[in-house]
């Protein structure tokens, strides 16, 4: 009798500890209303193999136009200029050796975007452009602790009047926000890490199942829609009453089964149903 109590208070006590442990910030209900009824394209509504690739000017203001949300990423360049741009690395897009952080920007702002005409944009530019007309999800890239970013963008979106929030994979820039601007809706970015079969490892267990939520404190969870079934993802959603978004979703049939699971979707490769 004393194992099995032994044993029941053990499983307790890490029961209590999970549920805290995956606790996001809760309330905020009408700050994150603003967020939703609208589609947000990835990186813009984009073609890689025409005039608009991703994170260009072109492919923002064809969002604009067509009335979605946007998503997009930021980073520095060596002289800490804001930057639009997914990858850390150049060569995918631009056909460039080294990281964004290796050129300055009057250097990378040379490189075209694959065979477009279209190059690397500041944020501060894309910031004009779009004025408040859509939503924004602004995706902060840390690679690992290079927290400057957090400071450089948010200097600037706490000049820009229109409704945005932001999201990171690193909670290190949640806990930034958390720690140097709460007001902000922000968001953390996740994924089947182990499950991909790219990442192993404690830190990516601990990532893929949301255990750092209780400090960093997110208002939603974006969550890679093909692991939707992870159990944080759905009891942050269900028990916390949590924002669920889902990316990305590259067809009106994912974006029809992922209804069931999420609330706000971030969508490329298709033009979805506007009928929300």
């Amino acid at each position: 009798m004393t194992a099995l109590y032994v044993v029941f208070i053990v499983l307790a006590v890490l029961a209590v500890f999970y549920f805290l442990a995956i606790m996001p910030r809760l309330g905020r209900k009408k700050e994150k209303e603003k967020l939703l009824n609208v589609h947000y394209a990835h990186r813009g509504l984009h073609d890689n193999s025409g005039d608009a690739p991703e994170n260009s000017m072109a492919a923002f203001q064809k969002a604009v136009k067509a009335g979605y949300g946007i998503e997009l990423d930021v980073q520095l360049t060596k002289d800490k200029v804001p930057v639009v741009f997914h990858d850390f690395t150049l060569e995918r897009v631009c056909g460039k050796k080294g990281k964004v952080y290796d050129y300055t920007w009057e250097e990378l702002k040379e490189f075209k975007l694959f065979e477009s005409g279209e190059t690397i944009p500041k944020f501060a530019d894309v910031l004009s452009l779009v004025k408040g007309k859509v939503p924004l999800i602004v995706e902060l890239k840390v690679e690992w602790m290079e927290l400057y970013v957090c400071t450089e963008a948010d200097a600037l979106l706490r000049k820009y009047e229109g409704v945005y929030c932001i999201e990171s994979f690193n909670p290190l820039a949640l806990m930034w926000y958390r720690r140097y601007h709460n007001d902000v809706i922000r968001g953390q970015l996740a994924d089947g890490f182990t499950r991909t079969g790219e990442f192993k490892g404690l830190l990516y267990v601990v990532l893929q199942n949301l255990l750092l939520n209780g400090m960093t404190k997110p208002d939603f969870v974006a969550y890679n829609h093909k692991y939707a079934g992870n159990l944080s993802r759905k009891l942050c959603r269900r028990l916390y009453g949590n924002l669920a978004v889902a990316w990305t979703i590259k067809s009106q049939e994912e974006m029809e089964k992922a209804k069931r699971q999420f609330d706000l979707f971030i969508f490329e490769s298709f033009l979805p149903d506007q009928n929300l």
